[in-house]
């Protein structure tokens, strides 16, 4: 069979755990807990959805074609929104609205790479970016971290090279959960502007970031667009996956390069879902707000159960936004683990290796655990049945 451009890269890992569940009964005493995916369950709030149904019913550009770049009052708004999270200068032409983020890597790396380039990528990576690049022919520079899953930025240096067209980002990291510290992520700024590639940073998860005031002060810095990258997404802030709305903050330049990609692809945004990411911003700030709580309330309950996985030798490497990454203690691969996770233990969570490449083998000794949809008690439970698993 010929290689093809989806032939070169792997199969969408949160798919192929879901097959993992195929043929499987959960008793009633022990019905699954499923950890594989960062996404909310929930609709968003009644509020949010009849604004929707009014917008849908009423206003016929509802259905229509938009701009290519995303709506002009979305575009202000969150340029507008930036500008003060990160106390810095962000203008309307700088921003585009997306069908969700994935699509905005996708067009930025289609805007940035040609065929044999490379892209730097910390492992562990977040798998569809990984996809993309090989998709794109774009080769995939794995940049490993520690123990404390944050990425070295001389350890970067040492990578770059007349290919390198990028290092990427994501913060807070899936699937680590950790939050890049404000001066690492300045240091990787100075390290790309010096050697004239871009950064992209990925802040999907900003809007449940513990620390409060800026993450960082990239937005503040003088031409930072010619630089900086900023993506992010509606989906996990106003429960919108399905509407599929994201973002890139960048330089006009860049944007109109993208622009051929959006309009090859999917020539618009949906208008549904930009009215509700535009609807949001403008009433659900204090809505928002007790969902971070609620958020951080739970990584808090996975710091308070950790003792109880520790004296069975397991070990926490990562914990923030929707996830805990961890190393298991047993002598069997975590791919192999995660699939006996569903039938032993009514568990459905996704093993290290589909964060890492085939030449690592940490990956087989760690788990991610995506937590967005288990609550205090949910995650007690989890961690019982974490506890008494035997291999």
């Amino acid at each position: 069979m010929s290689q093809t451009r989806t032939r070169s890269t792997f199969p969408p890992p949160v798919m192929e755990a879901r097959r993992w569940l195929d043929g499987v009964v959960f008793p009633d005493d022990r019905p699954l807990i499923n950890v594989s995916q960062a996404a909310p369950v929930d609709p968003p709030p009644l509020s949010m959805r009849q604004a929707m149904a009014e917008f849908a019913v009423t206003e016929d550009s509802a259905h229509l074609y938009g701009p290519v770049l995303g709506n002009q009052d979305l575009r202000a708004e969150l340029a507008a929104q930036i500008s003060n999270h990160y106390a810095g200068q962000v203008s309307q032409d700088q921003i585009a609205i997306t069908s969700g983020c994935n699509q905005a890597f996708s067009a930025v790396i289609s805007a940035l790479t040609d065929e044999g380039d490379e892209v730097i990528l910390p492992t562990p990576w977040y798998f569809n970016h990984k996809m993309w690049l090989d998709m794109a022919g774009v080769r995939a520079i794995d940049l490993p971290t520690g123990d404390d899953l944050l990425p070295d930025p001389e350890a970067a240096r040492a990578l770059v090279t007349e290919k390198t067209r990028a290092i990427s980002l994501v913060t807070p990291n899936n699937p680590g959960g950790v939050e890049y510290p404000a001066e690492l992520v300045s240091a990787f700024y100075d390290l790309a502007r010096e050697a004239g590639i871009r950064l992209l940073v990925d802040e999907t998860y900003r809007d449940f970031d513990s620390r409060s005031g800026p993450p960082h002060d990239l937005f503040q810095r003088p031409g930072w667009d010619e630089t900086l990258v900023h993506l992010y997404s509606f989906s996990k802030a106003y429960r919108l996956t399905g509407h599929r709305v994201g973002a890139v903050a960048t330089s006009a330049s860049l944007l109109a390069e993208a622009e051929k990609f959006l309009d090859t692809v999917a020539i618009c945004p949906g208008q549904i879902g930009q009215f509700a990411a535009l609807w949001g911003m403008q009433n659900l700030s204090q809505w928002l707000a007790g969902e971070r709580d609620e958020i951080l309330d739970r990584r808090a309950a996975i710091a308070e159960g950790m003792p109880q996985l520790e004296a069975k030798g397991w070990r926490l490497l990562g914990l923030g936004a929707y996830f805990a990454y961890l190393e298991h203690p047993f002598d069997l691969p975590s791919d192999e683990m995660a699939q006996r996770l569903v039938s032993e233990a009514g568990i459905l969570l996704l093993p290290g290796t589909m964060f890492m490449p085939d030449h690592d083998p940490a990956g087989k000794r760690q788990v991610r655990i995506a937590f967005a949809n288990l609550d205090r008690a949910g995650i007690v439970q989890l961690f019982d049945r974490l506890q008494a698993l035997s291999f």
